[in-house]
């Protein structure tokens, strides 16, 4: 079986750890080529795990990393299938160091980690950069990091060369999916509607059980069984960079048009120009068909050509926000609320600007 077959393990920072076992196995039951993703960053993730990696230089990678891993390590490399991540956040080294720490503690063969640098812009060089583009003033005091939205090759150089587990920091979301793609496939830098397609295919892999139902599901409207076990998604890329998105078997959930539709639009600007660092989809023309069972086939996407820039996250501490709630009820819990509120206000002073709901 030539298709490669990407399943999702995680779609964000401190997501189940017992969900990518199940992908695992399904992987494996089903034979061929294979790959396996974990999505962790957020945007505030980052910055926070920059921030941890002030204080603690030997951390600021995802904290359940090896708690992500350890269930599935050792089958992926058994396998061959190759595992992708943004669990590097601000330290993809410190991060790959663990990875081998992991395989040593659970007696497996030392893996061949790869690790993808260069979107860390928080050096001087950076600071220019940033301060350079920035509308605004530039706080020095203030500044914590910037880093780029890198793209899928460097990910499928890494996998070319053998890498059984690639850790990067911050790279656009699908491209996770698209470099086993183009690794797999060997499409060019130019096959804009191949990669375009295969971006999608990530795009809805990237959320975890989101188009698994997970962020479907309506009670009384739209019913999604066994969610308390949702399974997370896999998708069977084509050489064509068309796909069907499946689950792990024997998992809840559901995956059908609607929800391969709602993940399909999910934070998506302009569905006719969706802008990553490798490729410029366009969902105009796309078709969106149930096959089977939890299968549905996604085609008929068009790419075109990347932009010449990057995009680029510059964050700043703002502060603290902090939130209270304070429940009152029976006689003239209106009136004793308002007296709360009036204490609040003297105790922290002046010079906090408060708000009362």
């Amino acid at each position: 079986m030539d298709t490669l077959a990407v399943g999702c393990g995680a779609g964000f920072s401190g997501d189940r750890t017992d969900a990518a076992a199940p992908v695992v196995r399904t992987l494996i039951a089903r034979g061929g080529p294979a790959a396996l993703v974990f999505e962790n960053l957020a945007e505030r993730t980052l910055a926070h795990q920059q921030l941890t990696r002030r204080t603690r230089p030997e951390l600021g990678y995802e904290p359940l990393l090896e708690q992500e891993l350890a269930p599935v390590l050792g089958d992926c490399l058994a396998h061959g299938i190759a595992i992708v991540g943004n669990f590097g956040a601000a330290n993809p080294a410190g991060a790959a160091d663990a990875v081998r720490r992991l395989a040593q503690r659970l007696g497996l063969p030392a893996p061949r980690v790869a690790v993808v640098s260069g979107d860390d812009l928080s050096d001087v060089r950076g600071r220019a950069l940033v301060r350079e583009y920035l509308a605004g003033p530039f706080d020095e005091a203030a500044f914590v990091c910037a880093n780029a939205y890198q793209g899928a090759f460097e990910i499928a150089d890494a996998l070319r060369s053998g890498a059984q587990v690639v850790v990067t920091g911050r790279v656009a979301d699908p491209s996770l999916v698209l470099g086993p793609a183009v690794a797999h496939y060997g499409w060019a830098r130019t096959d804009w509607d191949r990669l375009a397609g295969a971006t999608m295919a990530g795009h809805l892999l990237e959320c975890g059980a989101q188009v698994t139902g997970g962020y479907f599901a309506d009670p009384g409207r739209k019913d999604v069984p066994g969610l308390d076990d949702v399974g997370f998604p896999i998708a069977e890329i084509a050489a064509d960079g068309s796909c069907i998105v499946t689950k792990a078997a024997g998992t809840g959930g559901l995956v059908d048009r609607r929800t391969v539709k709602e993940q399909l639009l999910y934070e998506v600007h302009d569905p006719r120009a969706y802008i990553t660092p490798d490729v410029v989809a366009d969902l105009g023309e796309v078709r969106v068909e149930q096959v089977g069972a939890d299968r549905v086939r996604l085609s008929g996407v068009r790419g075109h050509p990347r932009t010449d820039t990057l995009k680029v996250l510059a964050y700043f501490d703002g502060g603290w926000l902090g939130e209270a709630e304070i429940s009152y009820a029976g006689p003239n819990a209106e009136g004793r609320a308002l007296l709360a509120r009036d204490i609040i206000a003297r105790r922290l002073g002046a010079e906090l600007e408060l708000r009362f709901d």
